[in-house]
């Protein structure tokens, strides 16, 4: 291992831990008491998704289970003397996000021979589902497709490379920052523009 190898394996878990601590902070500074936990566990989930899915171009369901579970937790709590009828909801909109993308994942494996989006993909934006308004869903799933984009863009320019129409990238390490920016800024609308509850 070269000494700019071991520089690069310092840093890459700094930088992690620094971009954790930021946004679990952002959590519990927006939201006031068990929202901002439920967001900071939620900041956490969310990079270690992007993280794994940037390294493997893998969303682990451990991961993405975890965060659909909290979703169903955080409602249960913020609703609690409906009972099960608070889990309808999230559980609703996150099959009404999922299902189009399953659809479309199969179609475009069916037309073109390949996968265009992963299961995973397909999965963790049910999580988006689960925890966003589905206008918001749309936003996020919209501004993660446009990041990724960008940034192959970028980077094909930065390297001299041919854009390529088959080029794999790790749309988790976009849409899982994404859903935590979205409940970020539904938060901040629901605390800050709307009032605090109460």
């Amino acid at each position: 291992m070269t000494g700019e190898d071991a520089h690069d394996g310092i840093r890459a878990p700094l930088v992690l831990s620094l971009v954790l601590l930021v946004t679990v902070l952002a959590s519990l500074v927006m939201a006031p008491a068990a929202e901002g936990l439920y967001g900071a566990f939620l900041a956490a989930l969310m990079l270690a998704i992007a993280a794994n899915d940037a390294s493997h171009y893998l969303i682990p369901n451990e991961l993405t289970g975890a965060a659909f579970a909290l979703a169903l937790l955080r409602a249960a709590a913020l609703v609690p003397d409906i009972g099960a009828e608070a889990l309808l909801w999230p559980v609703a909109r996150a099959v009404a996000v999922a299902l189009p993308l399953l659809l479309l994942m199969l179609a475009y494996r069916y037309w073109r021979g390949r996968d265009g989006l992963g299961l995973g993909d397909v999965k963790l934006a049910a999580v988006a589902g689960a925890w966003l308004d589905l206008a918001t869903v749309v936003a996020v799933i919209e501004a993660a497709a446009l990041a990724a984009i960008a940034v192959y863009i970028a980077n094909a320019a930065l390297q001299r490379k041919p854009l390529r129409g088959t080029a794999f990238l790790p749309f988790g390490l976009f849409l899982a920052p994404s859903i935590w920016i979205g409940w970020l800024g539904e938060t901040w609308y629901l605390n800050w523009l709307g009032g605090w509850p109460g």
